[in-house]
């Protein structure tokens, strides 16, 4: 038979940080998609350049400026 889980288990479970930490401040690397618009210049039309970054609070300005 399968264990009962309670509600403070599936809470302690929410609870736990996920994901790698930053080496400089010791913060959890939050993922984002980075969506930048760019002009080509052989054609002159509108490209869109997606990148995923991660973000913690000693980066976070370079990133959203």
């Amino acid at each position: 038979m399968a264990k009962t889980q309670t509600f403070a288990d599936k809470a302690a479970k929410a609870a736990l940080a996920r994901g790698s930490k930053c080496p400089k401040c010791g913060e959890i690397l939050q993922p984002i998609l980075m969506v930048t618009s760019e002009r080509s210049p052989a054609k002159g039309t509108w490209k869109f350049n997606e990148r995923r970054v991660s973000v913690c609070k000693c980066n976070e300005k370079q990133v959203y400026s």
